[in-house]
């Protein structure tokens, strides 16, 4: 009982101290304070020369550039069959554009083209700044 008593006392002093401090912060309010906004220095923009981009720094850095002529699934027991001579079909017809990724990024599309006995890609189309964020999300 005694501590039931001794809890009941603490808890009617904590209310009191709520109302006093309740009390208080109305009287606060209803005063009227004059209220002073903080001093701030105007602010005086640096006349600083316009930056040119400078974009050489970035010319020495290497992209994986690839140029797709098709893909196709097939099965474990498919590609085990393969051999020396094997034909594969792929989704793209013969005259379709190839795409051409950069780091994994479609970039455009182009045509295989013949340059000294070496496979080269004749760009004949670029994406879009819109299509390339499209990729992103």
């Amino acid at each position: 009982m005694e501590e039931r008593e001794i809890q009941e006392e603490g808890s009617e002093s904590l209310e009191e101290l709520d109302m006093e401090k309740a009390l208080e912060m109305e009287k606060a309010m209803k005063s009227k304070q004059e209220i002073h906004s903080p001093k701030i220095d105007e602010f005086t923009p640096v006349q600083e020369k316009p930056k040119i981009r400078d974009i050489d720094f970035i010319l020495d850095i290497p992209l994986e550039l690839e140029v797709v002529i098709g893909r196709t699934r097939i099965l474990v027991q498919e590609l085990l069959q393969l051999t020396q001579g094997s034909v594969i079909a792929l989704d793209k017809l013969a005259g379709e554009p190839m795409e051409v990724y950069v780091n994994g990024k479609l970039i455009g599309r182009g045509e295989v083209v013949v340059v000294n006995e070496k496979f080269g890609i004749r760009i004949t189309d670029i994406i879009t700044p819109q299509e390339r964020v499209k990729q992103l999300g």
